[in-house]
């Protein structure tokens, strides 16, 4: 049953009705419930008030905030899970830094646990089914922190039950083009164990690779390769380094869709449809279990067969061969298989959201959202616990000055903490499809901040263009950890940067794929959206991650000794995503920077003119028309922020300003098209949905084109590539259409 909650006494009964009431109450000041400031509100961003902010934002309250996050295992759902609800309440409500309200939404979905009756193992068993290993149920508890009752044995969340049985073979990633590779080496994969390694697709793709190929069950473990830069043994990884430990494995959610499973597209309450949990797509067909790479090791290091290729070969100290089956003088009997007992089960479960409000002063009806989600794996300190940390003492700076009443911003800002992200960013997602149109109508930007540090020698932030430009603004007066005096701006450009024929060497702005709570905002709601974090050096290390990802080695001394000692780059962090969210919800003229849209739709054209343009051309399908587009949407761009500058040194009236603002604010929605990827689920925005051809351009006319190369003249592939490239045009066209003056139609 949804319990929903409102705490603070500023909306009285009707709040039980539920978030969406505190939003459309603070969308329309009413009477004697607006705020009266006990000192006027500034027309624009207030510099003094930045930098008080910027200098109360403290890196030992960080810490101490990360201890208590991250001091028990948090799985969604669970006692302490709810726990930390309460917590952020508490931290909401404090009568000297909380905010106007704080309220609680829960949403009934469908999650994934494995049983505690009995264990999923996975062994190895000799012809007479007798076993002879049995690879490790949990991980080694190394600082006594791994082997608690509430840390959840490591499961491939909503993989099926099953007892598979059969020969190991090794298929490196698992991405289609490796098992292709084993097809054609005549390798049989039907009926086999498939043993993969994570990284180069997502997990699910690889449970859904392996049953494509007729395999029964699948493996997966992370290379020290790929994660240790080759270092394996047990004095070389942590507790000694914060390198992944041999008994390590990453959990995570193996369901190739966000969002609730049972209820696509609609938000978990109670009263919604739910589909069949025995119909559901999206789940790995086949039974699958992570292990740590010991037992990897023990696994492929006696593999029969040819060796595998260079590239597949890893950091575990032997050949790596491709079986099928065991070497049959090694240490295991000839005939040796591999049998896997999985019991996993699904279950509905109550999920809450924490949403934090402090009401605008001017434009209420506006919000810049925040948010982060609150469940781990495990204690999660870096994943998610070092966001969490980050927005507290953010949320804490902010509700003092509030409190203290002398400040208000300009915009509502709200401050969320999702539930269930790790099963499918779920949280974020049910949050999105209950208030659609309330969020697309009214929603400036979103900032996400997830981890927040995954090592401390760089920023990295990733963001759809038109936040690019408040992102290098407020790097640019932000001083970086250490010693040196570079601004994080100057930091950011050392380690990570780009040529862009408009601004010269700037940073690198990475894209946003479904890594985090941003992916409903942009992708399904059309919302320019951030995400942002500190980062190793990628020149000095082949991780593709930091080691204890989803393990329990992801504690709080992992953090304190190992990723960020003195938790300056935490700061650092706040103070990035705070300088930008008072720039956005502050600043008079939003600062969204609509032409830098058109560096990455010349980008994109470019590259379809030389890489796929002779190709259409030999099927009588012009680039025309996508060019001119791209075009309008340059000249439309330009005026508009000719317009924005001549009314800045004016003296502009209100209505002036929102309009301008709107259509700042609107452009993201443009480029969304509900029909553009029907395969695809959430996925609109006709510019970051997933791109599986090999050309960098526009998404939709990259696959189309990839699908259609084998195919006839006229066929439906072809016919595809058509529609795409007609939904581009129009896409842009709206785009520049809606920066055109706003009275011009």
């Amino acid at each position: 049953m949804q319990c929903v909650k409102v705490l603070g006494g500023v909306v009285g009964a009707a709040a039980l009705l539920g978030l969406g009431i505190i939003l459309g109450h603070f969308a329309i000041p009413k009477g004697t419930d607006s705020p009266a400031p006990s000192v006027s509100v500034p027309q624009d961003l207030d510099l003094e008030l930045l930098e008080t902010v910027m200098g109360q934002l403290d890196a030992s309250r960080i810490r101490e905030n990360l201890r208590e996050l991250s001091k028990e295992p948090h799985l969604a759902t669970t006692p302490r899970d709810e726990a930390l609800v309460q917590l952020l309440l508490q931290r909401w409500q404090d009568p000297e830094s909380g905010l106007d309200s704080a309220g609680t939404s829960e949403y009934e979905v469908l999650l994934s646990f494995p049983s505690q009756e009995q264990p999923n193992h996975v062994d190895v068993v000799g012809p007479t089914g007798d076993i002879i290993h049995s690879c490790r149920r949990s991980e080694e508890n190394l600082t006594g922190e791994q082997g608690g009752p509430n840390v959840v044995p490591p499961y491939a969340a909503y993989a099926p039950p099953g007892s598979p049985q059969g020969l190991l073979v090794y298929a490196n990633q698992g991405t289609e083009e490796d098992f292709m590779w084993l097809s054609n080496q005549g390798i049989q994969l039907q009926d086999t164990i498939v043993l993969t390694r994570y990284g180069g697709i997502g997990r699910g793709a690889k449970a859904v690779n392996a049953a494509q190929h007729r395999a029964a069950g699948l493996l997966v473990y992370t290379d020290p390769g790929d994660i240790n830069d080759g270092k394996s043994l047990p004095n070389e990884t942590f507790p000694h380094s914060w390198g992944l430990p041999p008994s390590g494995v990453e959990r995570g959610s193996y369901f190739e869709y966000f969002g609730d499973p049972l209820t696509p597209y609609l938000p978990a309450n109670p009263s919604s449809f739910r589909l069949d949990p025995a119909n559901v797509s999206g789940f790995p067909p086949i039974p699958t279990q992570p292990i740590g790479f010991e037992d990897a090791k023990v696994l492929l290091c006696n593999l029969q067969g040819i060796l595998a290729p260079a590239a597949w070969q890893g950091g575990l100290g032997c050949d790596y061969r491709l079986g099928p089956g065991f070497q049959p003088y090694g240490i295991f009997p000839a005939g040796s298989q591999v049998n896997m007992s999985i019991h996993n089960r699904l279950e509905l479960r109550n999920s809450s959201n924490v949403l934090g409000i402090i009401r605008g002063a001017v434009e209420p009806d506006r919000y810049v959202l925040y948010g982060n989600h609150r469940d781990s794996w495990v204690h999660g300190a870096v994943d998610p616990s070092s966001g969490t940390a980050v927005l507290l003492e953010l949320s804490r700076v902010l509700g003092t000055l509030l409190k203290k009443g002398t400040w208000r911003p300009r915009r509502s800002v709200v401050f969320a903490s999702w539930g269930a992200e790790e099963f499918g960013l779920i949280g974020s997602t049910e949050f999105t499809e209950e208030f659609f149109s309330k969020l697309q109508e009214r929603t400036v930007a979103y900032i996400n901040v997830d981890i927040s540090v995954f090592a401390n020698v760089t920023l990295r932030a990733q963001g759809t263009p038109p936040v690019q430009s408040v992102i290098f603004s407020a790097t640019k007066q932000i001083p970086a950890p250490g010693t040196s005096s570079l601004s994080i701006y100057d930091n950011w450009i050392r380690y990570s940067n780009r040529s862009s024929p408009v601004y010269g060497l700037v940073p690198s702005l990475g894209t946003l794929g479904a890594g985090s709570d941003y992916a409903p905002f942009v992708h399904f709601l059309g919302i320019s959206s951030m995400d942002l974090a500190y980062n190793y050096d990628r020149s000095k290390t082949s991780a593709r991650i930091y080691p204890t990802y989803h393990t329990a080695f992801d504690t709080f001394d992992y953090v304190d000794k190992f990723v960020d000692p003195g938790f300056s780059s935490h700061q650092a962090v706040a103070r990035t995503a705070g300088s930008v969210l008072l720039r956005l919800s502050d600043s008079l003229f939003l600062p969204l920077n609509v032409s830098d849209y058109s560096e990455t739709l010349r980008s994109f054209l470019q590259a379809a003119q030389q890489h796929l343009g002779a190709l259409l051309k030999q099927h009588s399908i012009s680039l025309g028309p996508l060019a001119t587009a791209v075009e309008k949407f340059e000249g439309a761009a330009t005026v508009l922020d000719q317009h924005i500058s001549t009314t800045q040194k004016g003296t502009p009236d209100p209505l002036q300003v929102r309009m301008l603002n709107d259509q700042l604010m609107l452009l993201e929605r443009t480029f969304l098209n509900s029909r553009a990827f029907p395969e695809e689920r959430y996925y609109s925005h006709v510019l970051w949905a997933p791109r599986t051809g090999s050309v960098a351009t526009f998404p939709g006319l990259s696959n189309a084109c990839s699908r259609a190369t084998n195919t006839g003249a006229g066929s439906a592939a072809w016919a595809e590539v058509q529609r795409q490239l007609s939904i581009l045009v129009a896409a842009l066209e709206n785009a520049a259409a809606t920066l055109r003056p706003v009275a011009d139609l």
